[in-house]
């Protein structure tokens, strides 16, 4: 129905104003005026309600299909690097953690999916406030797995182009070692500082209190006392300081080693062949526009969740907005480290021939 129909059918204003004479008339004429008025201000807001409801569904279809990119994208990358690690007598180095992330990815792309979906949530066999506060810590948890994973994987791409004379450059033959217990650590990490959430998420349906922030249908999060607050953010606030500044540094870092490269081979050939980029170069490339990424997402999500919790309000397209941003990282990474691999080419060619 069109906003004038509405308008109308929801205010029936009609009066006669015979028969009434003086005090009578003059009562009926301003409740009349007052039932126009009220039809001016439905039809003057109908405009702004369908704007609002069409951005939403835009940015509904634009997190559905994030979703269907990040699944696919992630699952074929993790089942790759699955089969590259079993079958694979030299995997490369990255290997691994690129393994790793998009496990990461995938389970927190379901986390998500269970939360965020009333049909799968309801689909699960449990109750609704454990179900709450598993997921919405499990979403926090490979967050944060993803933000230590993409440090990791940064950190080993600047060990591997470093000089073999350099600091950084004795740890090219012992870092690969380590890979495993790093995860066993950062997941460590991650489950321990993100087990505050707990406290703080329940069931909407199971809390008696009136100043929530819901984040779904069925889950929201409570106020906490302000000493606990505190103390969360101390444990949290230096985690991912350290993360993304150590980012920072093995971006700079790795900037300036393949500026310097650059330089020399521009000195020692031709343009031609100081045009072409190595392997390595191609590698430090893509971990460099991933970090630059995620840091960017990084910055956005947190300034929406900062502004929504000291608000203590969440607009329904902000957390749309935020439910993309937040998963954007995922689907993206996913598609550069596709792209930028030869061995995935390869693997496409060889089955386009068949």
């Amino acid at each position: 129905m069109r906003c004038e129909e509405e308008g109308i059918h929801q205010h029936k204003y009609s009066v006669d104003l015979t028969g009434f004479q003086g005090s009578h008339k003059r009562a009926a004429g301003q409740h009349f005026w007052r039932q126009l008025q009220a039809v001016g201000e439905t039809l003057g807001s109908c405009p702004v309600t369908v704007m609002a409801a069409e951005r939403a569904e835009e940015v509904a279809m634009a997190n559905f299909y994030n979703l269907v990119l990040d699944f696919f994208s992630n699952t074929f990358l993790l089942l790759f690097h699955i089969f590259t690690l079993l079958l694979d007598h030299r995997p490369k180095p990255s290997d691994m953690i690129i393994c790793h992330l998009a496990f990461v990815h995938v389970i927190k792309l379901f986390a998500a999916l269970f939360l965020l979906s009333t049909d799968v949530f309801e689909a699960l066999n449990f109750l609704n406030d454990f179900k709450c506060k598993s997921l919405f810590c499990m979403i926090r948890v490979t967050r944060a797995l993803s933000m230590s994973t993409t440090c990791l994987l940064s950190t080993l791409q600047a060990i591997i182009i470093s000089p073999s004379t350099s600091w950084l450059g004795r740890f090219k033959h012992k870092c690969t070692k380590y890979i495993f217990h790093s995860f066993i650590l950062l997941w460590f990490l991650s489950l321990f500082l993100n087990s505050n959430c707990i406290l703080y998420t329940a069931a909407a349906s199971n809390v008696t209190q009136r100043n929530l922030l819901h984040v779904s249908k069925y889950c929201s999060l409570s106020h906490i006392n302000s000493i606990l607050r505190g103390l969360f953010f101390t444990l949290t606030l230096p985690r991912d300081v350290f993360f993304i500044g150590y980012m920072l540094l093995s971006s700079a870092y790795m900037v300036v080693l393949l500026s310097g490269h650059q330089r020399r081979c521009q000195h020692l050939h031709s343009t031609s062949l100081s045009s072409r980029v190595s392997p390595e170069g191609r590698a430090t490339q893509t971990v460099l526009l991933l970090v630059s990424f995620f840091k960017v997402m990084y910055c956005v999500d947190v300034i929406i969740s900062f502004s929504s919790t000291l608000l203590w309000s969440y607009d329904p397209i902000i957390l749309d907005v935020q439910k993309l941003v937040s998963n954007v990282y995922a689907t993206v990474s996913a598609l550069v480290l596709i792209s930028s691999d030869k061995r995935i080419k390869m693997c496409f060619k060889s089955v386009g021939k068949l």
